[in-house]
């Protein structure tokens, strides 16, 4: 069956997926995850290899590997975002360090040399089989490239236990969140004091299985985390001290990882406004959005007010509730592994195990008498009385309803697709004068490729 095929058809796409091009040369070994630079037309991909390749946008060519630093394959890497003339990377491996790399902003015209292509013709390994546990393969074999001259290794930071799976800069480009394999979750403090120096601030560990990604939130020191254990959890600091605020549970399966919407794809609602919506995407192949506001408990309930004198309890006043708003169309057959929302436009898209690219747009809908169902969470399980004024589901938002807009089938051959991402268009064929996007997709066979979507 074709994901057509699930799609009634007066509900048919009516969007184009159309492959822009492939970032060459691609990696021999599997390729985990794109990191789209927040300035410049660059990307930079993390592979098996133990390198991370940056490519252009412009040219779609590879213009450096960053290589030397891990020993292991290098899972993840997200780009230092509001900082200005330097590039600032952080990598996450299997060999439980994190790194952090340098380059001045000054890239100016391509060096043939990156450009060279001397692998041309190898054939790269097979996938592995739908949903299974995916490792890192050909780590024993020593890589000899030298590191890019221009790359600057700035340190390594040492904590974890095992295999690190996700990296993520705050917004304020201050703290940097790293998850593990271990269990845990470590926030670290850049000092940037021009000599490199990082800060432990938090360590949590309320996890009970291996966990897969960490997001900041776009605007608020706001951190969440997904997990092996079926759960979503939220964290914020009070009082120079980090705690969960928030669990979702009830998911039937691994959550891959989760994403949140832009501040600036939200009606502005009466005040206060809620938290931006996380979407979330699990081993199930149906991704769900999920909305969630703090909870304000009444001084005179016998709970204490957050704004009591603190022992080293946290306060319980922070509690969020986090309430199911929708589920989007079954169109994934096997495990969704990522997901992307847009920053500019609002469209989602999805990947996975299946090798599917999804996109989905939202669309105002009439005011039907359905109401979302709230998820099951740690705080709403003893919550049943509670009072409803503080629910998520109330008309803040105008109604919407999702819908598939296109769907490629295959997009990366037989592989898996293991992450989806936004993009800039920055090649001659973009629009003069139209802020375009374009999805970038990584897989399994080590590569990536470059979507546009059209009507």
């Amino acid at each position: 069956m074709t994901a057509l095929d699930a799609v009634p058809a007066r509900e048919q796409p009516q969007h184009h997926l159309t492959l822009l091009s492939d970032l060459t040369p691609p990696s021999l070994e599997r390729t985990w995850l794109t990191a789209p630079h927040p300035t410049l037309p660059l990307v930079a991909t993390c592979s098996s290899d133990k390198t991370v390749r940056v490519y252009s946008l412009i040219n779609f060519r590879l213009l450096s590997t960053i290589s030397g630093g891990h020993k292991r394959s290098v899972r993840t890497c997200a780009w230092k975002p509001n900082i200005q003339g330097e590039s600032v990377l952080a990598t996450g491996s299997f060999d439980a360090t994190v790194g952090i790399w340098r380059r001045w902003d000054n890239y100016g015209q391509f060096n043939d040399s990156t450009l060279n292509d001397d692998n041309e013709g190898r054939q790269p390994r097979h996938g592995s089989q739908p949903g299974e546990e995916k490792e890192e393969q050909g780590d024993d074999n020593d890589n000899n490239d030298d590191d890019d001259e221009e790359w600057r290794f700035a340190v390594l930071l040492d904590g974890h236990d095992s295999e690190v799976k996700s990296v993520s800069w705050s917004a304020s480009g201050l703290l940097l969140a790293t998850c593990s394999r271990d269990k845990s979750i470590w926030i670290w403090e850049d000092l940037d004091d021009g000599d490199n120096n990082f800060e432990t601030v938090a360590v949590m560990q309320e996890h009970e299985g291996d966990v897969k990604v960490v997001c900041w939130h776009p605007a608020e020191e706001c951190l969440a985390s997904a997990s092996y254990d079926d759960t979503i959890r939220l964290w914020r600091e009070d009082i120079d001290d980090w705690g969960q605020v928030a669990c979702i549970r009830g998911h039937g399966g691994t959550v891959w990882g989760l994403d949140w919407e832009a501040v600036e794809n939200i009606p502005p609602p009466p005040p206060p406004p809620p938290p931006p919506p996380l979407f979330l995407f699990l081993a199930l192949p149906i991704p769900l959005v999920t909305t969630g506001v703090p909870k304000e408990r009444p001084t005179g309930s016998g709970i204490p007010a957050a704004s009591a004198i603190p022992s080293i309890i946290r306060p319980t006043g922070t509690d969020e509730i986090w309430e199911e708003d929708t589920i989007l169309p079954r169109v994934h057959e096997l495990s969704v592994y990522a997901v992307a929302w847009s920053k500019k436009t609002g469209l989602l898209a999805s990947v996975g195990a299946d090798g599917r690219i999804v996109v989905y747009e939202e669309r105002f809908v009439p005011l039907s008498s359905g109401e979302p169902q709230p998820m099951e969470t740690d705080d709403a399980l003893g919550a049943a009385g509670a009072d409803s004024s503080t629910s998520a589901s109330e008309s803040t938002h105008p109604p919407t309803d999702w819908k598939v807009i296109a769907i490629m089938d295959g997009a990366h051959g037989i592989y898996e697709i293991n992450h989806v991402a936004w993009a800039n268009r920055a090649d001659r064929g973009r629009e003069e004068g139209k802020e375009e996007e374009v999805l970038v997709t990584t897989a399994d066979d080590g590569s990536i490729k470059v979507w546009t979507v059209s009507q």
